[in-house]
């Protein structure tokens, strides 16, 4: 027998070993991986090792697996080793071999589902550490058991199916998987059904875990979900188990039809009413609801001929809502008889029955009420020429009342009339003017005016109706044309410039406006001689000199009329000055400078009005002359007697220093109203004063608070220093003890009381004027 066959039986001999649990020790079989052979004079190559299979879970251990040698070297020359995933590599320590004898030991127990293989390197070296043979493949393959159990993907699988589906109809699919060898059958996976409940109305295929009906009888108003348990077992259905459910909901179709609980409705509802509700049709349908099978539709079949009703569906209840479109009237119907119909969204199944109240009566009694008066033209347009007199007839604005079987009166009133124009007869609703109306009321919009006009009956309570009266106010021709320029130039050559262009406005509204006829006054034919008019467009002419003239101003008349029926005329004056022009038809400046004489006063009228002015200046200057004489003549010898006494009183107050010039009395009213006194400029009466300083400075502004009279009073008196016009006040007079027997009484007085309702301050009407400003503030008026 040949060296590899034997090899071969050796090998499968020890790989079957651990498999099939060999019981006793187990003669372990030897390798010579570098082995060759020579055959019919050829030198075969190394063998190739197949590889060596070891169960998983493996529980004795170290175990034994092969034992490799090399053929060159006598026993115990020969040093193995192995290298590679489980020796060196991770995991670990999984496998070893004896350096001596080259046997290879299991250390661990191995698991299929993490690592399936093992791929490792064998070496052969001799004792002093030099290769003895080429690195060889040893391949180790793990073998399956059935060690995990199947898992469903999902707890729960839900499926859903129509109702009354037909037997094999597909439904839903389980799944479920194994970690063992899907090539064995430790994955061989089954599928079946532990419970469904009676009757069996699904089924699921073992291969594929395919759920799918199995006959006919499903019916979602009967039962709407199904809870089924299923089963995979492995091993082909002999191995381990693992369990799950399966939701299977039915889904509805229409295959029960709506029908009405009662076969005749009855309602009630007023009339002259529109949009309310008058009443509910209640429905039955065993269908889902919520669904288009379940909800509702009402159909009216009959007795509504002009579309006064009409009903709705509740979408919460499905019930029909009998509302009113259209207003009823009683005297026309009191009481409708409608046949109506109901039916679902969606079509209903061919093979299921009708309902047996498909169809309903619904008796609609109208309630009699007092009804609103009505217009029978509203609004009421009409027309009345503009301007027209108080008591004009404008129009009969009547209402009727629809309660013919109740007597009743009705009366008129205005209830929107913003100009007070109109005049409403209470009793027959006749309408007139009763006072004009202005064309620029701001309530004519575009030549209408609008009224409001209510009409009301006598019943309890009463009802109103509401109209609206629109009036066109009618364009009358009551304006003549008007030229929107008075005055213009042209040059003194009739070829030079383009002529004066006039334009002309008209108040009244189109068609009596525009086109305007432009025409020199008929009452001057001479005016023909010189000019010319010509037409250019609707509103406008142009005016040319057909010789020339005379430069200066020239008066023309001219007649404008409008288009109106009958059409307005008018004369109108034209000041039009002919001048001197340029290369560009302007006029010149020197032309322009005679126009604007010509236009505006002659020389003659001028020298007449200053003549005037001067002899008025002339004669008003004596007059002011002799008065302010007299008055000044007054005022000294109104004051020829106070002055000594005055400086007397001041002299009795013990001054400390000032000298001969500090005698002059001290005037406050340089301090309060220094603008009264700017103008006086009096000559200085200081020695150290210059002489170009004669006059005082400028006004200072009063202070806006209290708080700044300290600041105002110390700005004064440095104004007041530095004025070559007064004496110097530039030392402080320090008053000490003031005598006895002054008319003045103390200045101390002011301030040592609690008010001023205890101090009498009349005496300073008595000292001058000097003082009459304080006479102003504290005296009594």
């Amino acid at each position: 027998m040949d060296v590899a066959l034997l090899l071969a039986l050796g090998l499968l001999a020890q790989s079957l070993g651990p498999s099939l649990g060999v019981p006793g020790r187990r003669r372990l079989s030897t390798l010579y991986p570098w082995h060759r052979a020579v055959v019919s004079g050829r030198v075969r190559r190394a063998w190739v090792i197949p590889p060596i299979s070891v169960s998983e879970n493996h529980k004795r251990l170290p175990y034994p697996l092969v034992q490799i040698k090399s053929d060159k070297q006598p026993l115990g020359s020969v040093i193995y080793s192995i290298q590679g995933p489980g020796v060196d590599e991770e995991p670990q320590g999984v496998f070893s071999i004896d350096k001596f004898t080259g046997k290879v030991f299991l250390n661990a127990m191995l698991d299929r589902e993490k690592t399936d293989r093992f791929r490792l390197r064998a070496f052969a070296l001799d004792l002093g550490g030099a290769t003895l043979e080429e690195p060889t493949d040893l391949e180790i393959v793990v073998v399956d058991q059935n060690d995990n159990r199947p898992v469903f993907r999902q707890e729960a699988f839900m499926g859903r199916v129509l109702e009354g589906a037909v037997p094999g109809t597909y439904v839903t699919r389980a799944e479920a998987t194994d970690a063992d060898d899907p090539e064995t059958d430790n994955a061989a996976l089954r599928y079946s059904i532990l419970e469904q409940g009676s009757p069996q109305l699904f089924s699921i295929d073992e291969h594929t875990g395919d759920i799918r009906t199995v006959q006919v009888g499903l019916d979602r108003e009967v039962v709407a979900v199904y809870n089924l348990t299923l089963q995979v077992a492995d091993m082909s259905g002999d191995g381990l188990t693992a369990t799950a459910s399966a939701i299977i909901t039915l889904e509805d179709v229409n295959d029960n039809a709506p029908g009405f609980t009662q076969e005749q409705f009855f309602m009630e509802v007023t009339e002259a009413v529109s949009g309310v509700d008058v009443g509910r049709l209640e429905v039955q349908d065993r269908d889902l609801p919520g669904s288009p099978n379940w909800a509702a539709r009402f159909t009216i079949l009959e007795g509504d001929p002009n579309g006064q009703f009409t009903i709705r569906t509740d979408p919460q209840t499905n019930e029909g809502v009998l509302s009113v479109v259209k207003p009823l009237d009683y005297e026309s119907c009191e009481q409708y008889d409608l046949r109506v119909a109901v039916q679902n969204e969606a079509p209903l199944q061919a093979a299921a029955p009708r309902a047996e109240r498909g169809q309903a009566r619904v008796s609609v009694r109208v309630q009699d009420v007092n009804e609103a008066p009505v217009f029978q033209e509203n609004p009421l347009r009409t027309s009345l020429p503009e301007g027209v007199l108080p008591g004009t007839p404008v129009a009969t604005f009547s209402a009727q009342d629809p309660d013919t079987e109740q007597l009743q009166r009705l009366s008129y009133s205005k209830d929107y009339d913003p100009e007070d124009w109109l005049q409403v007869d209470r009793a027959t609703g006749r309408v007139q003017t009763q006072r004009v109306l202005s064309p620029a009321s701001p309530f004519l919009k575009d030549g209408w005016y609008r009224a409001i006009i209510l009409a009301c009956d006598d019943a309890s309570p009463p009802r109103t109706a509401t109209g609206t009266l629109s009036v066109e106010i009618l364009e009358v021709n009551d304006h003549a044309p008007e030229l929107s320029l008075r005055s213009g130039s042209v040059c003194s050559e009739p070829g030079q410039g383009s002529g004066l262009l006039l334009g002309a406005t008209d108040e009244d509204l189109p068609p009596h406006g525009a086109p305007f006829h432009f025409q020199l006054s008929p009452r001057v034919p001479e005016l023909t001689q010189n000019w010319s008019l010509s037409q250019i467009n609707v509103s406008h002419a142009q005016l040319r000199l057909r010789h020339q003239v005379r430069e200066g101003l020239h008066r023309l008349s001219l007649l404008l009329r409008d288009s109106g029926q009958p059409p307005q005329q008018r004369e109108q004056p034209l000041n039009v000055t002919v001048c001197r022009c340029g290369k560009d038809g302007a006029c010149l400046p020197g032309a322009t400078a005679r126009r604007a004489g010509g236009a505006g006063i002659s020389l003659g009228a001028l020298v007449i009005v200053l003549a005037s002015v001067i002899l008025l200046l002339l004669l008003a200057l004596p007059v002011a002359l002799v008065a302010r004489s007299r008055q000044q003549s007054g005022d000294k010898g109104f004051l020829h007697g106070l002055q000594d006494d005055l400086r007397d009183n001041i002299l009795n107050y013990d001054e400390q220093g000032g000298g001969e010039e500090d005698q002059d009395a001290y005037d406050i009213n340089q301090l309060r109203h220094p603008t009264e006194l700017a103008a006086l400029c009096r000559p200085p009466v200081r020695r150290d004063a210059p002489f170009s300083r004669g006059c005082p400075q400028a006004a200072r502004v009063l202070p806006s608070s209290p708080a700044n009279i300290a600041d105002f009073i110390n700005d004064g008196l440095e104004v007041a220093d530095s004025d070559p016009s007064v004496p110097p006040y530039d030392t402080a007079l320090i008053y000490d003890y003031e005598g006895d027997g002054s008319v003045a009484g103390t200045l101390s007085s002011i301030l040592s009381s609690l008010g001023d309702e205890d101090q009498d301050y009349s005496c300073l009407w008595d000292w001058g004027p000097r003082f009459a400003r304080l006479a102003d503030l504290y005296g009594p008026p």
